[in-house]
């Protein structure tokens, strides 16, 4: 696969408001001078879910494979998609204590959207000032409350 030359940069957030409850998810995506803002909400959902779902949404934004770096300030999917991953699938899905996976579609899901890709996958902390994690936790927490404003 040819990938593009520059590196496309994902920001992912995801946010609930209860746990489970109203949750939104949030992308920012920059290649070159080119930048991307998507979100979206969810009803009865948990904060994981959002996380994976902005990482799937922001994958899927993209044509063709590329070069990308995600930045997440989630361990759940960082630790997730680049540690655990592989016993699950190994495991028929099941964790460390024998239990079935959480949010095992939307995992599935991720494996999809990143089959095409090159990812390296990095952790920020969140809520410090990174330009970047602050669009995607701003778009996450405003999904929340479009979604709201509809109920």
């Amino acid at each position: 696969m040819e990938y593009m030359n520059k590196t496309v940069e994902i920001y992912t957030d995801g946010a609930c408001s209860g746990n489970p409850g109203i949750g939104g998810w949030g992308v920012y995506l920059i290649y070159g001078d080119n930048k991307k803002e998507i979100s979206g909400s969810e009803y009865n959902t948990t904060n994981n879910r959002m996380e994976l779902k902005a990482a799937i949404e922001g994958l899927n934004a993209l044509k063709r494979p590329s070069n990308i770096i995600i930045y997440t300030d989630s361990v759940y999917l960082k630790d997730g998609i680049t540690k655990w991953i592989f016993n699950w699938q190994k495991n028929d899905w099941k964790n460390s204590n024998k239990k079935d996976v959480k949010n095992k579609d939307l995992w599935i899901s991720l494996i999809g959207s990143a089959e095409m890709h090159q990812i390296e996958w990095k952790w920020v902390k969140g809520h410090i000032g990174n330009v970047g994690n602050e669009i995607a936790d701003n778009l996450a927490t405003n999904a929340i409350s479009d979604a709201r404003s509809i109920e």
